[in-house]
């Protein structure tokens, strides 16, 4: 069965760390009220992979940052669009959306829907 699903690639100072993490497990929580099916927020680990694109590169991690990478499941993207929508109409997001809430920069952030291809 086909899902949908939004990825994230986050540039995060090392240090905002634990900050990001308390911010990701509100989020998470908020996602799977509203009807996401998954929620996953990593943190990088073996990202020099010798011949590939890194995922610092990628992400253009600057020295002293680490890369986030990110994705919530839905059923499908009318449900990622109804759930989106809640999700940021939900009031516990909004201390989130204040310019100087997230502790990584916005505008770094990449971020697509996707169709799935493949699912085993």
């Amino acid at each position: 069965m086909e899902k949908y699903v939004d990825g994230f690639l986050i540039p995060l100072p090392a240090d905002k760390l634990e900050q990001y993490r308390e911010m990701a497990t509100l989020a998470g929580t908020v996602w799977k009220e509203h009807g996401a099916l998954e929620y996953y927020e990593c943190i990088g680990d073996a990202l020099e992979v010798e011949g590939t694109v890194s995922f610092e590169q990628a992400a253009a991690a600057a020295p002293g940052e680490t890369v986030i990478f990110a994705w919530i499941v839905y059923a499908s993207r009318e449900e990622r669009d109804r759930i989106n929508a809640a999700v940021m109409a939900d009031p516990r997001m909004q201390p989130m959306m204040s310019a100087e809430a997230p502790p990584f920069d916005c505008k770094r952030m990449a971020y697509g829907g996707f169709r799935t291809l493949v699912t085993l």
